[in-house]
């Protein structure tokens, strides 16, 4: 048995292949992202998900894409905590870049997550290259969910909503000061609270404050990341993959348009396009 996982930090989709014969099973955890969450976190998830552990001795081979998995201290905890779980698999850990890439293309390409988090990558058809390090939601992550929820906070406790859009943003969310504060410190994945944010400005995108907030985000993310390879844009495509760039395709494509530049395909979720190709490979009988 064969199984995917395409981890961001809200949520983890796995896929477990028996055959070609038979459709792939899909289940869903928490994400499990290294760079978020402690070992013991991680493995928490693991172990009380019997959806997986039903196949714990049957499964070969895993294939283990995630936000967070960017180097080997972190790659390696995860491989180890994987074998311990799944004792007969073949495991390899990866970063979510390459799933993004496995459900983009299958030849050189600009490559771009848009999700809880951010990142934007070229494919030579082999390989991945970066030009800039993932260095998370404290650092980095424009355009990206945590990024827009942060965004978000800041315009109502600056009081910058007009009292419509604030009606609205207490109506659906707890802003009391001290909630607020401990999701944000005390939380262990505050970017995934962050992120949980980020729905409302697509709902209102037709408000002009919504709509400048969401142009800025996308701008300063394409300025200081998918501008990096503009020499490789003039002879690759662009793709985009996660749920803000699909919600935000409108905005991410005039945006697009001021730099010279065009987006060939945007993909909400990443794990059904390698579910269909996984079946059209060689990956299992």
């Amino acid at each position: 048995m064969l199984l995917i996982a395409d981890s961001g930090s809200t949520k983890c989709d796995w896929v477990l292949f028996k055959d070609k014969k038979q459709e792939p099973i899909k289940i869903k955890t928490k994400g499990l992202n290294p760079s978020i969450l402690t070992e013991k976190n991680i493995q928490e998830v693991l172990v009380t998900c019997e959806e997986l552990l039903q196949y714990k001795n049957e499964i070969t081979a895993i294939y283990f894409f995630g936000a967070g998995c960017n180097n080997p201290q972190s790659n390696n905890m995860l491989e180890n905590l994987l074998i311990a779980i799944f004792p007969n698999a073949f495991v390899t850990v990866k970063e979510d870049t390459m799933a993004a890439v496995w459900a983009t293309t299958n030849s050189a390409a600009v490559v771009c997550i848009l999700g809880t988090g951010s990142n934007c990558c070229y494919y030579d058809g082999e390989n991945i290259h970066l030009k800039v390090p993932s260095m998370g939601y404290m650092l980095m992550d424009e355009g990206s969910g945590n990024y827009f929820g942060k965004e978000l906070l800041k315009c109502y406790y600056y009081n910058q909503m007009p009292a419509d859009l604030k009606q609205l943003f207490e109506i659906e969310f707890s802003v009391h000061e001290n909630e607020v504060l401990e999701n944000l410190y005390q939380n262990t994945t505050p970017n995934k609270y962050l992120a949980e944010f980020a729905l409302f400005l697509f709902k209102n995108k037709e408000h002009p404050l919504m709509a400048s907030i969401i142009k800025d985000g996308f701008r300063t993310f394409v300025k200081n990341h998918v501008l990096q390879f503009k020499d490789e844009l003039k002879t690759v495509p662009l793709y985009f993959v996660g749920s803000v760039a699909f919600y935000g395709q409108d905005f991410l494509m005039e945006i697009l348009k001021e730099n010279g530049i065009k987006a060939s395909r945007f993909v909400k979720r990443p794990i059904e396009n390698v579910i269909h190709k996984i079946k059209e490979s060689n990956f299992i009988d």
